[in-house]
């Protein structure tokens, strides 16, 4: 098989990373890639959101499978573009995907299906959804309805941090249409978890569980970023709640997107909060999570390729999906001031003395003479599996020390709680 990865980051750096150990994959190519999918891929000069040029990259290049790891190309209807040529894509159409890419059609769709989530009500008037804050219990969470690159969502703790959120959103237009309309939802309390499951429209398969940490600063301080870490398995995932969040969540979505006619096919990735009332939706994506992939997929024991190639054609049912019981723990290493702004084009030091764990590259690239530089605000993800979090976590740690660049930072306390 010859597969073609669309993204840039880490997460598509371990999708090509698992993808190049199957024995059925011959080439792979990576849209745009970075420095790390370039050592195992041929990266490609195309933009994940440039749907022709995709198009145009698989068709000559005789591609066999696209698989698409951000949202954003998702939910502008790649694999609709990708389905009408004749071209075998893993990745739901534009209306599934409308899951992620639309909060108000995703709340509608579970508490149609009677799946648990949050309460929340849709704002477009900024004077009303102010007058409603101002008489919820706190904290309350704002949500623009588009994607709006991870930064959509606003956990207030008082009620001036609520309505200057919807202020941004609704008044000074600062996420553009995404944020045209707004979601006040309550703030579900309990533990996270981001729970994943390839579909093929009517199969769910078995499911993967992570933790990830959002806020910048060791503690869940500072400022909220796209994950500074992750780990897998969490202590609480046993077997009764499994059951639940399969027969409560994942089968419900994805049966309720197929009574719609928009039959959901990819993986579905459901940010859970485990509530003393049990499981609870917070938000729903049509992608792989970052940086959860880089954690689970060293845990998949079947071929990659196969499964998805079986997603892709609707034939889940002929493949066994098999998490293994190793645990692993992914710490990030990011450019300073990120999630703000940051400078680039630092060299990377230490790579090379990283032993026992998997590096996956999110913002990089290589300069002329072949150095890898610095290349966005999450830089690295080292990755190391181990019989228990613990002994993956002291491992990780132990490789994350070795590597640095000018203001580098990484939080020290990934997986210290499982």
């Amino acid at each position: 098989m010859k597969i073609l990865v669309v993204g840039s980051g880490g997460r598509e750096h371990a999708i090509a990373w698992k993808l190049d150990r199957s024995p059925v994959v011959d080439e792979l190519l990576a849209a745009p890639g970075n420095a790390g999918t370039a050592r195992i891929a041929s990266n490609v000069d195309v933009d994940a959101e440039d749907l022709d040029g995709l198009l145009r990259v698989a068709k000559e290049h005789g591609v066999d499978l696209t698989v698409v790891g951000p949202e954003t190309p998702l939910a502008a209807g790649i694999a609709d573009r990708f389905r009408a040529e004749g071209c075998a894509i893993f990745g739901p159409g534009r209306e599934a995907a409308r899951i992620e890419s639309s909060k108000l059609f995703a709340k509608r769709l579970m508490l149609d299906s009677g799946v648990p989530t949050s309460e929340a009500r849709a704002f477009t008037s900024f004077r009303e959804a102010a007058e409603y804050v101002r008489g919820l219990p706190l904290p309350v969470v704002v949500k623009a309805d588009g994607l709006a690159a991870g930064k959509g969502v606003v956990v207030a703790d008082t009620r001036d941090e609520a309505v200057a959120a919807l202020h941004e959103r609704l008044e000074a237009k600062m996420f553009g249409p995404a944020g045209e309309t707004v979601l006040v939802e309550e703030c579900l309390v309990g533990r996270e978890v981001s729970v994943f499951a390839f579909v093929d429209g009517e199969h769910v398969s078995p499911m993967v569980a992570a933790c990830d940490y959002k806020r910048a600063g060791d503690g869940d301080t500072g400022p909220n970023t796209g994950g500074m870490g992750s780990f897998t398995p969490p202590s609480f995932w046993d077997g009764e709640l499994e059951r639940r969040v399969r027969t409560e969540i994942m089968e419900p979505v994805a049966a309720a997107l197929a009574d719609r006619g928009t039959p959901y096919s990819g993986v579905l990735y459901a940010g859970i909060m485990v509530t003393k009332e049990g499981p609870r939706v917070y938000e729903i994506n049509c992608r792989f999570g970052d940086p959860e992939t880089q954690v689970i997929l060293p845990r998949l024991k079947t071929d990659l390729a196969e499964v998805m190639m079986c997603v892709a054609r609707g034939g889940l049912q002929d493949a066994r999906v098999d998490w293994g019981q190793e645990a692993a723990v992914g710490v990030v290493v990011a450019s300073g001031g990120y999630p703000g702004s940051y400078d680039t084009g630092y060299p990377i030091d230490g790579m090379s003395s990283v032993k026992g764990a998997a590096i996956f590259h999110s913002g990089t690239r290589a300069d002329e003479r072949g150095r890898v530089l610095t290349n966005g605000g999450r830089v690295l993800t080292l990755v190391s599996v181990g019989p228990s979090v613990d002994e993956a976590r002291r491992l990780v740690y132990e490789n994350t020390a070795r590597i640095g660049f000018e203001r580098s930072f990484y939080r020290t306390d990934v997986a210290a709680v499982a």
